[in-house]
């Protein structure tokens, strides 16, 4: 008999076939007395190797697949197999109790559940725990000498159903055999919805019922776009999905006809399309997306994969490789932005109730200016090279922001005066605390650009964390407060003469991208696999029309909902 499982529509498109359960395998352990201290330790020492290799691979494919951004989970659990406080605890807890390895992995894992899950309000830390359970289950799987799921495995076309897809999950699947996910959890902005779109495939999340009421081999048919799972579907019902299939794919390669076209809308307003990058791994997808700048290199993951602070030297040649390889088009370099969920594992960090409102960003480089200034040094040199703009994360008050230009100015003297080649530098400001863009007037009249990252924008104006299930439904990219301060920004920027763009999931997101339009948004930077499809919508859109709807919107509206509905209403045929 045919059901209907609703969930959260995460990811959009529809896929037809058989269910494939990524299910848990079983990694219990149980105690045991060893005598041969020597061997255990070995044995142990050798599951830590693989361990680490293992992760390794992993975070390869995160970054070939879906970019260095997405690898950083898998950084911060290497340098966890690598703390030697950890791995030291386990191995005491072996030699003084003299019990096999993967119970001493079970005793250090509870403790450290203990000690994290009661600060269970610090995120920082609740990210920590669930990176350490995921260590501590492949450590146990190689102990026990378990294989976990791995989606690389998969040789036919599936739909993968789990209770929540994370990242070394996810980085196996072959868009190819992988033709949906449904999960149990998540929502909308989780991390899995990411994941699902950035893999481009169709996903519905949060049904909180899909691995108790589907089984291995069933027949489903997913629609990302609706957020429902058909189970048990008819011939016909099939035939429609899969003919909705070949759709998808027909339409994605007329997509590609556009990425040589520059972006105008219908009645001729330009926009510039950008691409967000990570390393310089991710370059090649950039360059075939059709992007007509980078909006956002964010240069933390040269520092996350390091295993040193990366020298000025090192840091000029990715610099120049990236600008050159986009000359003409422009490159916006963010500096150092470290600190709330990013640490640098060889650099010592002051623990912290609240990291995120904490020492972050430009912060820190204030605060460590011998770090800022070679990063500095190397983006000036660089900048002979390709059409360079700096941008400084996480800008809160106008001393800030003159602080950090006096420095840069500082050392743009400093190499001018020794003759060291250098073109000419755009300075700007990431608009991302609801301070900045209540005061962006101000703070337009001192930069050559702004860029508004919205995805802490968001957060910091609703007190909202994406990842927390129980205030999810608060992260609401839609909300009109967050459209006033928006259209804030864009306002003061161009009053002062300035191009104003944004970064985040929010600048990809069609309905935000019809209000973002009428709104004047010069930059629209994203997820490379997101241009195409945008750059097709904005050629569909009145740039002139949608500015009467944009100030209504932003004058009239009081909810997320209504927003919604005030959008789909306006230009309905576009966003079917």
């Amino acid at each position: 008999m045919k059901t209907m499982l609703k969930g959260i529509a995460a990811s959009d498109g529809v896929a037809c076939g058989r269910v494939y359960r990524l299910d848990e395998p079983d990694l219990h352990v149980s105690q045991q007395t060893i005598t041969d201290l020597d061997y255990e330790l070995n044995r142990f020492r050798q599951a830590l190797e693989a361990t680490v290799s293992e992760i390794e691979t992993i975070k390869t494919r995160v970054n070939k697949n879906l970019g260095a951004d997405r690898a950083q989970v898998f950084i911060a659990q290497m340098a966890m197999l690598k703390d030697r406080d950890l791995i030291g605890n386990i191995e005491h807890q072996m030699q003084d109790r003299h019990v096999n390895a993967e119970f001493a992995v079970s005793l250090v894992s509870a403790t450290v559940e203990d000690e994290l899950a009661a600060l269970a309000d610090n995120p920082y830390l609740q990210e920590r725990l669930t990176n350490w359970r995921a260590v501590a289950k492949r450590l146990t799987a190689h102990l026990l000498g378990v294989t976990l799921p791995d989606l690389a495995l998969v040789n036919e076309p599936v739909i993968v159903v789990t209770h929540d897809l994370i990242a070394s999950e996810a980085v196996a699947a072959n868009p190819q055999q992988v033709l949906g996910f449904i999960t149990d959890a998540g929502g909308r902005t989780s991390h899995s919805s990411i994941l699902a779109r950035s893999l481009n495939i169709p996903a519905v999340v949060g049904t909180q019922a899909a691995t108790h009421e589907l089984t291995n081999g069933e027949l489903v048919v997913v629609n990302g776009t609706q957020g429902n799972v058909m189970v048990g579907p008819t011939t016909e019902e099939v035939a429609t999905a899969r003919q909705t299939m070949a759709q998808r794919v027909k339409n994605q390669r007329k997509l590609e006809k556009l990425k040589h076209f520059e972006t105008v809308s219908r009645d001729g307003v330009g926009v510039t399309l950008a691409a967000n990058m990570g390393t310089v791994a991710d370059l090649p997808r950039v360059v075939a997306s059709g992007a007509e700048a980078i909006g956002l290199f964010r240069t933390e993951f040269l520092y996350l994969d390091a295993q040193h602070l990366p020298t000025e030297d090192e840091q000029f040649e990715i610099y120049r490789r990236v600008l050159e390889k986009m000359r003409p088009r422009p490159v916006v370099i963010r500096t150092l932005d470290v600190g709330g969920d990013k640490n640098l594992p060889y650099r010592p960090s002051q623990s912290e109730a609240n990291p995120f409102m904490g020492a972050r960003a430009i912060r820190q480089s204030l605060a460590h200016q011998q770090v800022f200034r070679s990063q500095l040094r190397a983006l000036i040199r660089a900048s002979a090279f390709g059409q360079l703009k700096i941008m400084f994360p996480m800008i809160a008050t106008l001393d800030e922001l003159r602080q950090a230009k006096a420095i840069y100015d500082d050392e743009r003297a400093k190499l001018t005066a020794k003759r060291v080649p250098m073109g000419k530098i755009a300075v700007g400001m990431m608009v991302e605390v609801p301070a900045a863009a209540l005061l962006a007037d101000r703070f337009a009249n001192e930069v050559d650009f702004m860029s508004i990252g919205t995805n802490d924008l968001i957060g910091y104006t609703l007190a909202a964390d994406r990842t927390n299930q129980n205030v999810a439904y608060l992260y609401q990219p839609y909300h009109p407060a967050i459209l006033r301060l928006i259209d804030r920004v864009i306002s003061a920027g161009h009053a002062a003469g300035i191009p104003v763009a944004m970064c985040g999931e929010m600048a990809g997101d069609p309905i935000a991208l019809p209000l973002l339009l009428g709104m004047g948004l010069d930059e629209f930077s994203m997820a490379p696999g997101t241009i195409l499809k945008t750059r097709q919508l904005i050629r569909q859109l009145d740039a002139h029309e949608l500015a009467s709807l944009a100030e209504t919107t932003v004058n009239s509206a009081g909810t997320s909902q209504e927003v919604i509905t005030m959008v789909q209403a306006a230009v309905p045929n576009v966003l079917k």
